[in-house]
């Protein structure tokens, strides 16, 4: 305990010792008082990022962080602490945009950027995030087969309009609340991971040791970890969000005009996408080492199936009757909560893109005879990205082909948030400093060298 905290403690029990009894219990109740007040605070703090890095962990990143673990064990654990903090400075950049414009990511490259740098970025995160869509709403069809013979068509078409209707339907305020709790469907991994028992010191040796293999299945899923952790979707809806949680907090009357962002509110949006990309980060860890431990150290080196991915949670319920039915139970409680809070996040950020550089109004804090144009393209890019489910292709695999193709998208999309991010005309004082500029060159540097790769062994017929 530092000097001063322990003279605090020391005048603290002076104090109270010379109080009468009540005056005591009147000091305690007071004091816990003032601290549920703090926490609740903290917890107010909370909305934007951490919805976002809840919505890192979609159906797509649990399917890509599994086959990294089933796959290569504990050889993929370097990525985490590599990739964690060059999220926490694009997430952060991208909140910041927000926060000082009052305008999403294409409103900001439209009014001061050409339409080919426009168009390239709204065509990037829409084809990314209805290809998201697809594989999510694919994986929560196939993933709800494990109890229920119902056809997988119907399943997906079900699931994605209610999606639909909540988003429509649903105010903003209480649509952003159900989206917090549904980011606790994450902690059966990490509960997972100290149910199995693990090496611990061999966990941390290969998290912070760095030894990549150059073969083309290797790539391929760093390339898919690289793209489900640092995703399109998420720069847009962050900083879309960020502009509508001002407009919630009456820093601005509506989307669009200049905000006043305190310093407080800042630091409040720091503290929300260091919790929220935290969060992502130490549960794509927990995935990977659990699937690893798990599924790897078994000899389940390809996931095929939901089945497949829900083995990994059957040591959480060893002792239970049927436990892999159990493990299967809370395997889709995750894929089903993760892919209601994603796919409208997908969705919305596709929306955001297209409403923005059209012009029309936009925003989940209007009501759909305010926005019709922007709900449409919501309920649009939910159905466009439903029909990729017909076209035969395998659910698991689609969720991973996803990931890896956010990964090259993201690319072209970092280079465009660094421009945003330095140009003074837009930020102002606020515009990017060195730490947030270090981190999202090196994300830029590394997706940009990890996709050129990938091309090059597909091209070459390492693949």
């Amino acid at each position: 305990m530092p000097s001063n905290a322990r003279q605090l403690h020391k005048a603290e029990k002076i104090i109270l010792h010379d109080l009468s009894k009540t005056e005591r219990e009147v000091y305690s109740v007071s004091k816990s008082m003032l601290k549920h007040k703090r926490y609740n605070r903290f917890l107010r703090m909370l909305g934007p990022g951490l919805v976002t890095g809840a919505a890192d962990d979609d159906p797509s990143g649990i399917a890509t962080y599994s086959q990294a673990g089933a796959a290569h064990g504990f050889g993929l654990l370097w990525a985490m602490p590599l990739m964690f903090p060059l999220l926490l400075a694009v997430q952060e950049s991208c909140a910041r945009i927000g926060a000082i414009t009052g305008k999403g990511l294409a409103a900001n490259l439209k009014e001061h950027y050409s339409k080919k740098v426009l168009f390239s970025a709204v065509i990037l995160v829409v084809a990314a995030n209805v290809i998201n869509i697809g594989s999510d709403l694919g994986a929560m069809a196939a993933t709800t087969r494990l109890f229920t013979p119902l056809p997988f068509a119907l399943l997906a078409i079900g699931y994605a309009i209610i999606i639909v209707l909540l988003e429509t339907f649903i105010s903003y305020k209480s649509y952003s609340r159900m989206l917090k709790w549904l980011a606790i469907a994450l902690f059966a991994y990490p509960v997972t991971a100290f149910v199995v028992g693990q090496n611990w010191s061999s966990i941390v040796a290969a998290t912070f040791t760095i030894h990549p293999k150059l073969d083309f299945q290797t790539t391929y899923i760093f390339v898919g970890i690289l793209g489900t952790t640092i995703s399109p979707y998420l720069f847009f809806w962050d900083t879309s969000e960020v502009v509508e949680v001002e407009v919630a907090k009456r820093n601005m009357a509506k989307i669009g005009e200049i905000p006043k962002a305190t310093k407080r509110f800042l630091h409040s949006i720091r503290v929300d996408n260091f919790v929220g990309m935290t969060m992502a980060s130490v549960t794509a860890w927990f995935i990977v080492i659990v699937c690893g431990s798990v599924l790897f150290a078994h000899g389940i080196t390809n996931i095929n199936t939901a089945a497949d991915a829900a083995k990994a949670l059957e040591p959480l319920v060893r002792s239970f009757p049927d436990a892999g039915l159990v493990a299967k139970l809370i395997f889709s409680v995750g894929v089903l909560g993760l892919g209601l809070l994603a796919v409208p996040v997908l969705a919305g950020s596709a929306s955001y893109a297209i409403t923005e550089t059209l012009g029309w109004r936009e925003g989940l804090y209007r009501k759909l005879k305010h926005a019709i144009g922007f709900y449409v393209v919501i309920a649009v890019a939910t159905l466009v990205g439903l029909s990729i489910n017909f076209l035969g292709i395998d659910p698991i695999k689609a969720l991973v082909f996803t990931a890896v193709f956010n990964g090259i998208a993201a690319v072209p999309l970092l280079f465009m948030i660094a421009k945003v991010g330095n140009n003074k005309k837009i930020m102002g004082e606020y515009k990017n400093g060195f730490l947030s500029n270090l981190g999202i060159r090196a994300a830029f540097v590394l997706m940009a060298v990890a996709a050129l790769f990938l091309f090059y062994a597909l091209f070459t017929g390492q693949a």
